[in-house]
């Protein structure tokens, strides 16, 4: 067994690293994470290994980082756990094919180059410049990216993020692969100390000057005493909410009930408002609606109260005639205030299927997996008591 696995230990290894570096794991490995599969494939000429190689590395790293959307496929898209299992699988092989797609152009570009014989380093750098342009524009279900790894580990470097985006935090991370791997290459030499020493001295500084930049924000002017409502709702409960088969009212009962609980608890405190979390609110919200039985319930609680309440509940994009998941602000006499947002960035396989648009006939083989409609996106600002 070991035998077979052997010559394709470096591709495993880069995706033990990169799996293993990104949120919740800190990112110990994000700099070098890539050497291990670069390596590999500057030592080949075939681009079957080149390309198996890359898969390799993906599907490690996915099966690590991504291993919840088995759950995710079990307990939104309603699959068993064997079924769950198998899409697992199928998601690990084509979740990142920016890395095998790598490969494949730099292999390419390498074989085409070789009537101009241009440097080994040049190669090289080409391959890591291919790898973060194919990462930065590649498809995937769930955006993520390197830089992100920095803000999870709330390690400072993640304030260059305000000049440059995760984006460009992401892009150095892989960039930053290229020096090490050939220090590794130029190990015994001093000049790969030095390289290496390099790279460990600018990823310091990019820390201190990070804790410069987070020492530079301006104090905030205003500040809110929030009560954050959080009840446990089990997901087929939330389910048949949403689908009309019960458990509605019983869910707003019990955050009313907690809500009430907690005020009670700080009633020596001045609330400035509520906040309860996504489609908290079991029903349709939104002005044609506030006649319904669940919106009249929750108006009266607020106004009684005189409490003003920030949740996420379910609209309705008249336009499309589906679902939306969307976020309310009411005011302390249970008024909705204008605007109200709607979540654009939908869970796959919870909210929406993959591809339906193009192949409709998926949806009669998940007929409870969520359809919704998505939002405008961040283009307007929630008001409240003068605030946005």
């Amino acid at each position: 067994m070991f035998s077979k696995l052997k010559p394709w230990l470096l591709p495993i290894l880069s995706g033990v690293f990169i799996g293993t570096s990104y949120i919740p794991f800190p990112p110990w490995a994000s700099l070098f994470c890539f050497v291990p599969l670069w390596l590999f494939w500057s030592q080949q000429t075939s681009l079957k290994r080149v390309l198996i190689g890359g898969f390799i590395t993906a599907f490690v790293f996915t099966l690590i980082g991504f291993n919840w959307v088995t759950y995710l496929l079990h307990e939104f898209a309603h699959l068993p756990w064997a079924v769950a299992g198998v899409g697992m699988l199928v998601y690990g092989l084509i979740a990142h094919l920016f890395v095998p797609l790598a490969g494949l152009l730099w292999l390419l570009w390498f074989l085409g180059q070789r009537q101009w014989q241009w440097s080994a380093r040049l190669s090289l750098g080409l391959m890591a410049m291919i790898t973060v342009l194919c990462e930065a524009y590649s498809f995937t279900l769930f955006d993520w990216n390197f830089g992100y790894s920095w803000y999870g580990s709330n390690l400072p470097v993640y304030h260059w993020a305000e000049f440059i985006g995760f984006s460009g935090l992401s892009a150095l991370t892989l960039l930053a692969n290229l020096p090490l791997l050939i220090a590794w290459q130029k190990r015994k030499q001093t000049s790969g100390k030095l390289l290496a020493g390099l790279v460990l001295f600018g990823f310091v500084l990019l820390n201190v000057s990070g804790l410069g930049l987070q020492a530079r924000l301006p104090k905030p002017d205003a500040s809110f005493n929030v009560l954050m409502i959080q009840a446990s709702i089990e997901n087929s409960e939330k389910l048949a909410a949403e689908l009309g088969k019960g458990f509605g009212d019983e869910i707003l009962h019990r955050y009313l009930t907690q809500t009430d609980e907690a005020l009670n608890r700080y009633q020596d405190r001045k609330i400035d408002f509520v906040l309860w979390p996504e489609t908290a609110f079991p029903a349709l919200l939104g002005e044609q609606f506030k006649n319904d039985p669940a919106s009249i319930s929750l108006a009266d609680f607020l106004r009684e109260r005189q409490l003003p309440l920030i949740t996420g509940a379910y609209s309705v994009d008249e336009k499309l005639r589906l679902i939306t998941n969307s976020l309310f602000v009411l005011n302390k006499d249970g008024e909705i205030v204008p605007p109200h947002y709607s979540k654009s960035i939908l869970l796959a396989f919870g909210e929406y299927i993959p591809l339906e648009q193009y192949f409709p006939a998926i949806r009669n083989f998940l007929p409870t997996t969520g359809h919704f409609a998505r939002g405008s996106g961040p283009t307007e600002l929630l008001a409240w008591n003068g605030y946005q």
